[in-house]
């Protein structure tokens, strides 16, 4: 009879404010997602049209900080919506 108890307590529906963090948080992960694909075509773009070695690496170096940043974006998105 517990075991019972306890598996349909395992299987009840999210609540609500749960149901609204998840999204939220599938939410970041998409937008982090989108942001590196920004930056991979951005930085693909850059070094195709470098006419230099030092253009060239100068957008690699680009590409690499617009994907740190959307991770760190991404990471204190969720970090604040799990303190709520």
């Amino acid at each position: 009879m517990a075991a019972e108890r306890k598996k349909e307590e395992d299987q009840a529906p999210l609540e609500a404010p749960d149901l609204k963090k998840e999204a939220l948080l599938v939410g970041s992960s998409l937008k982090k997602s989108w942001q590196y694909v920004l930056a991979y075509f951005t930085g693909q773009t850059m070094r195709l049209k470098a006419r230099t070695e030092k253009e060239a690496s100068e957008a690699e170096l680009k590409k690499a900080k617009m994907q740190v940043e959307a991770t760190d974006e991404a990471e204190r998105r969720k970090n604040e919506l799990n303190k709520r």
